[in-house]
């Protein structure tokens, strides 16, 4: 199972990761849609090729996965503001320093913050208040291939994905499901799902007052959008508390 990462590179790293597992690299929305322009106005493009949510106004959320060791956060660059990636509307911010989940080891505790040069005055995408939104539909968003082993893309795409609930998704990752850290979505024919490129992106749905909420971080999977295979994302209500006391920290 590889991580949904960064593209070939990353996702060759990720196979001599801990041995035997291979997360496979981030997923380019498959078989979703383009974007209105001005959707998702929290949506960040990472140009290590992974995706991210504005948390704050100069902090963005994004996989761990995406920045354990494969790149200093001061060679990242941030691109927020639009959903054409190659817009002249659209802003571009280095980052500058990172902060992973404490104890992350590549089961799990799949996030981290970015820190940026700057801040950005664009809407940001609330967490989850509790876990009462943790099923559902959901909406998973990002500028990952649209098909197993394809290319990345210029306009952000999102595709609805439901809630899977852990033990059937189990039965197909078995003991590399964390369930008490992660969470699943997919269709059971498949053909809707994130994928390479989407790692680090956002998972939401309506909250308490109908706007979105983040819901999870896109992780890792086997493949992307195949059948009884679901997507497997950071279950955010379970980290809520960590990741506020790490932007404290930045």
């Amino acid at each position: 199972m590889p991580y949904r990462t960064l593209g070939a590179v990353l996702a060759a790293a990720a196979l001599t990761f801990a041995g035997t597992v291979a997360h496979a690299a981030p997923r380019p929305v498959v078989g979703g849609s383009e974007a209105a322009p001005g959707a998702y106005p929290w949506a960040v493009h990472l140009s290590m090729g992974c995706g991210g949510s504005l948390y704050a106004e100069d902090l963005v959320l994004t996989a761990a996965h995406c920045l354990d060791g494969t790149v200093s956060p001061d060679q990242v660059t941030a691109t927020l503001g639009s959903t054409d990636l190659d817009s002249p509307d659209a802003l571009r911010v280095r980052g500058t320093k990172a902060v992973l989940a404490p104890g992350y080891d590549g089961a799990g505790k799949d996030w981290a913050l970015l820190k940026l040069a700057a801040p950005v005055d664009l809407p940001t995408l609330p967490l989850t208040p509790s876990t009462r939104y943790d099923k559902g539909t959901f909406t998973v968003a990002g500028w990952g291939a649209t098909s197993e082993n394809g290319t990345e893309v210029r306009r952000l795409r999102g595709v609805d994905v439901p809630f899977v609930d852990d033990r059937t998704c189990a039965r197909t990752y078995g003991k590399d499901l964390v369930p008490a850290e992660e969470l699943c979505a997919g269709r059971p024919r498949g053909g809707a799902d994130a994928c390479q490129g989407d790692s680090g992106g956002p998972l939401f749905r309506p909250g308490p007052s109908r706007e979105p909420v983040q819901i999870g971080i896109v992780s890792w999977g086997q493949g992307c959008g195949r059948a009884r295979t679901p997507g497997v994302y950071t279950e955010l209500s379970h980290f809520r508390e960590d990741i506020a006391k790490a932007a404290q920290t930045l």
